[in-house]
């Protein structure tokens, strides 16, 4: 099997904010190198490649992405089959616009060829579980443990576009959504992914859950999710498409049905996403975003207030932020308990 690999030059503060960016156009298991040191944690959990010469941290980053190429000289780019200048045209026109709201140094793109990579059972030696609180996030291919038995766990697999709840930002989101969850909630998630927003606040007692998401592969990825999970096809229904900007896709999620709206998407999707989605919201509804890179917290707020929401909390993870909201008129000073 043959792969191209798109390796990018960037800056260590810019390796986050790019790997979502290019995940969003279908971009896959990201591989870093950096001389930043890295935590005993992340050693287990990340595959991360560490240049090997010069100081412990001279800022630089490459982060590495593979694409699958066919007997034509296709490479699979999500669920999409393009050529290999096209899939450089998307790469390099993501780039440029992550560099107008954030510094990523040179960002220029290496194109090569390599042979029988297995990036999915390669990410089963760095991907184990762990805890978020209270939940245990397990792959598939590991046992749970006597002393875990009875605990709150979250079945979810790494090796696609989509998060496994390792993130900060998704974890920010779970912490929020355990907050407002009663049993009447009915939850809308936007940019769904693996699910695993809509998968946790069903197992934390809500009511219902739709999920949107632009990519097609999202359908797999939460059907599996779902299946792994217990989660009955009744209780969360999906849709592939762009609520922002198709009135189909709002008309089928529906107008002030949901009492929370969650969204894990970068700022200045959020920005754009805000005056939409308040429509969706019941008044006194919560609005719980994440995704948002500590420099982007006013992006979200200003885009919060002036669709008419009120800013209940900002919580915070390493250099992420989350801003939790609520449409009026059914004002609330904090989260329930």
């Amino acid at each position: 099997m043959k792969w191209k690999k798109f390796r990018i030059k960037t800056v260590t503060e810019a390796e986050d904010i790019l790997i979502s960016a290019l995940y969003d156009i279908g971009l896959e298991g990201a591989q870093i190198e950096d001389r930043v040191p890295l935590t005993a944690l992340e050693k287990e959990q990340m595959f991360v490649d560490i240049l090997s010469d010069g100081p412990e941290d001279d800022g630089i980053a490459y982060l590495s992405f593979f694409m699958e190429e066919d007997a034509d000289g296709g490479l699979l780019l999500g669920e999409r089959t393009v050529t290999e200048a096209e899939a450089l045209s998307e790469v390099r026109e993501q780039l440029e616009t992550v560099r107008q709201y954030c510094e990523i140094g040179e960002g220029s793109v290496a194109v090569d060829e390599t042979e029988d990579l297995d990036w999915i059972n390669n990410w089963k030696q760095y991907f184990h579980q762990f805890y978020i609180d209270d939940l245990l996030v397990i792959p598939s291919w590991e046992e749970v443990r006597p002393e875990d038995a009875g605990k709150r766990i979250l079945h979810i697999d790494p090796g696609t576009a989509f998060g496994t709840g390792m993130h900060e930002t998704t974890q920010l989101c779970i912490r929020q959504l355990k907050k407002y969850i009663t049993p009447e909630t009915e939850l809308l998630d936007v940019g769904t992914g693996s699910g695993i927003l809509s998968i946790v606040s069903l197992m934390y007692g809500a009511r219902h859950a739709v999920g949107t998401d632009l990519d097609p592969c999202s359908v797999d990825a939460v059907a599996d999710n779902m299946a792994h999970n217990g989660i009955l096809p009744e209780q969360f229904e999906m849709m592939i498409g762009n609520i922002i900007n198709d009135p189909a896709v709002q008309d089928a999620v529906g107008y002030e049905k949901y009492d929370i709206v969650a969204a894990n998407i970068l700022a200045e999707v959020l920005e754009a996403l805000t005056p939409v989605i308040v429509r969706q919201l019941k008044p006194g509804g919560i609005y719980i975003t994440s995704g948002i890179i500590e420099e982007k917290e006013g992006v979200v707020r200003r885009a919060a207030e002036a669709a008419g929401l009120k800013v209940l909390e900002v919580t915070r993870q390493g250099e992420w932020v989350s801003v939790t909201a609520q449409k009026g008129p059914q004002a609330q000073e904090g989260p329930r308990t």
